[in-house]
């Protein structure tokens, strides 16, 4: 438990770092009604001792790469900048971008990164099955992700045209909140491959050492 909770308190550090001369203060704020829900729910998981290490080290990487997207408002995370800096290219002139894409990373490792965390809670706290966990877990990050688009929208309202724009990030995308729930359900999917696969082969090795 106290390497999990180390983990909390240094993304709780980031946080913070994150926070300090960021260039959209004003726009960087409500991005983090989110990350303070989810360290809420991580801590209470780790108390109750529904999840381990593993799956704390994936919310971990996720709650840093949705920290970082905050900081820029998602549309604006220099990455061009950085990778004509360090690896000589920039992505957006590589593959003819004509937006921002750091929002789209973001949610494809929403559900690649938390559908594993997600169905251990489920199974250790829902005392389901390996099977259902997974299952359930899959409609769970399909849930958020709309449940999400559907806060920003309903934020958005509230906010002036301009700000609204920032906040949701659409860059003039109508179907911006499709393709973010897509990518989710795509990461998940590529996920749940990977974790049935792996129980396959654990399975086969099981079956050979008894053999």
């Amino acid at each position: 438990m106290v390497l999990n909770m180390s983990l909390v308190f240094f993304v709780a550090i980031v946080l913070a770092l994150s926070l300090i001369d960021g260039p959209y203060p004003h726009d960087q704020v409500p991005q983090h009604i989110v990350t303070l829900a989810g360290l809420v729910l991580w801590v209470i998981a780790i108390r109750k001792s529904w999840i381990g290490g593993a799956s704390c080290l994936l919310i971990a990487l996720f709650l840093c790469l949705h920290i970082l997207g905050a900081r820029y408002v998602y549309s604006f995370v220099p990455y061009d900048l950085w990778c004509e800096q360090y690896l000589g290219f920039t992505p957006s002139e590589t593959f003819r971008w004509q937006r921002n894409h750091y929002d789209r990373l973001v949610h494809f490792f929403f559900g690649l990164l938390m559908l594993s965390p997600i169905a251990e809670g489920l199974e250790k706290r829902g005392r389901l099955s390996s099977r259902w966990s997974l299952a359930f877990s899959l409609i769970t990050i399909t849930t958020l992700s709309a449940t999400y688009e559907i806060i920003e929208w309903l934020v958005a309202i509230l906010m002036s045209p301009q700000r609204a724009e920032t906040y949701n990030g659409q860059q003039g995308d109508f179907f911006d909140a499709q393709k973010d729930m897509a990518l989710a359900l795509v990461g998940s999917l590529i996920a749940l491959a990977f974790i049935a696969q792996r129980g396959c082969l654990k399975k086969k090795t099981q079956v050979q050492e008894i053999d």
